[in-house]
């Protein structure tokens, strides 16, 4: 017996792997070779393209469709709507197949929120918020707070989810961060949690 859900409406092909507790809603399609964790959650209207790779604990609201070369690690939320890519340079007629896609990593327990774009070939960092609209054109660090088209980076997110004051401290749970460098964003530093 299956110990996961899946709503009578939505599809799952052989050689799909689905972990304990998944729940796959309304209109779905998980195709052939992906593989999903434990305990993630899919709206209605899910397609999961072939080989690609979910952690576990991810939560995926309606409309997204994670295609081939996507990779998401535990925890990640993908907001309404939001889009993948895998190709930079797609032509109906001209066609490049899997070799051709570009692999996008995103790592865990970040955000990316409704109708937002991630253009294909980067890496968002653990713990980053993508704004609602913003469209990523780049590498994302860990835990910051990225908007606009394209987008941007504006500030800093605690693990919390919350928005970290100008002393990069979290005014919700306490933890304090510091500054490390351009290249490695911020660290926890103590405090909170």
């Amino acid at each position: 017996m299956e110990d996961y859900y899946v709503h009578p409406t939505s599809i799952v092909d052989a050689g799909a792997s689905i972990g304990r507790g998944t729940k796959i809603w309304h209109f779905c399609h998980i195709q052939s070779g992906a593989k999903i964790g434990d305990g993630c959650s899919f709206g209605q209207n899910i397609n999961v393209a072939n080989n690609v790779v979910i952690g576990n604990g991810v939560k995926v609201q309606n409309n997204v469709s994670l295609y081939e070369g996507v990779e998401l690690e535990d925890y990640v939320f993908c907001g309404p709507s939001m889009v993948f890519t895998n190709d930079l340079t797609p032509r109906a007629r001209y066609p490049k197949g899997h070799m051709g896609y570009k692999k996008t990593l995103v790592r865990h327990d970040a955000t990316i929120g409704a109708n937002a774009t991630v253009v294909c070939g980067h890496t968002l960092g653990e713990f980053c918020t993508i704004a609602a609209g913003a469209v990523v054109t780049k590498d994302v660090l860990p835990h910051a707070l990225m908007a606009g088209v394209p987008a941007r980076q504006i500030g800093w997110v605690c693990k919390c989810g919350q928005v970290l004051d100008k002393n990069l401290h979290c005014p919700d749970c306490g933890t304090q961060y510091l500054f490390v460098d351009e290249k490695a964003g911020i660290c926890k530093c103590g405090g909170g949690e």
